[in-house]
């Protein structure tokens, strides 16, 4: 016969491992918060981002490369205080490569399929690979036509095989007149409704490449996109 202390001892007693179980829930979910209050669409892409109307000069460098950019060119708030930096972004407005404005703030603010916006990142890297040893070394070893095949907007389009990570992009390649340039452009889908195209990093000084990207849709205007970018690192630039 059982005693009924011992009996009331049983009922009262709790296993071990609930109490750290619970604590572990708890900062998941408390994670889970903060990872999707700082993922969250239009915010953490913006976070130090603060366009400007000012168009006052800024001096800035790149791995020692000096510019002087309108601060209304300029991403962040961060870049708007110059000095070197390691990495440089700067946004612009077709079709006249302009900086921000009030009159365009929507504009600047959109992720439309057809957003006129130009991205163009500027970043210290030692690796100084043209575009044909890159499209060689970099991206041949994986596409499935190694021959390309001529597509619209004078370029050459060259497909990736399964599996190798390029799969859902296409990879074009033309010439500017002033050099060649590569364009990886990922593919309209269901999940991806308004796809980007990313002219890769080809170097622009000793140790600093650019990369600028825009909307699939402006595809068509490629060549006028490279001669803006063009003019506008020849007019920030100093030599």
């Amino acid at each position: 016969m059982s005693q009924p202390g011992s009996e009331q001892a049983e009922i009262h007693q709790h296993s071990g491992w609930l109490i750290p179980l619970g604590l572990a829930l708890v900062i998941l979910v408390l994670c889970g918060a903060f990872l999707l209050y700082d993922l969250r669409p239009g915010i953490g892409l913006f976070r130090n981002n603060a366009p400007t109307t000012d168009a006052s000069t800024v001096r800035v460098a790149v791995r020692g490369v000096k510019f002087e950019v309108p601060g209304n060119y300029l991403d962040s708030r961060a870049t708007r205080r110059g000095g070197d930096l390691d990495v440089m972004g700067l946004t612009a407005l077709l079709p006249d490569m302009r900086g921000y404005s009030t009159a365009d703030a929507a504009m600047f603010l959109s992720n439309a399929a057809d957003s006129p916006l130009v991205y163009l990142i500027l970043r210290g890297d030692t690796n100084g690979l043209g575009a044909a040893d890159r499209l060689a070394r970099v991206y041949m070893p994986y596409v499935a036509d190694p021959r390309g095949t001529a597509d619209q907007f004078g370029l050459t389009r060259y497909t990736f095989r399964e599996g190798t990570g390029y799969e859902r992009n296409d990879l074009y390649v033309g010439d500017s007149g002033a050099e060649q340039l590569l364009l990886l452009c990922e593919r309209p889908a269901q999940d991806l409704p308004s796809p980007n195209c990313l002219a890769i990093d080809r170097p622009v000084a000793p140790g600093v490449n650019l990369s600028y990207r825009f909307k699939r849709a402006q595809l068509s205007r490629w060549r006028n996109i490279a001669s803006g970018v063009d003019g506008l690192l020849a007019k920030f630039m100093k030599r």
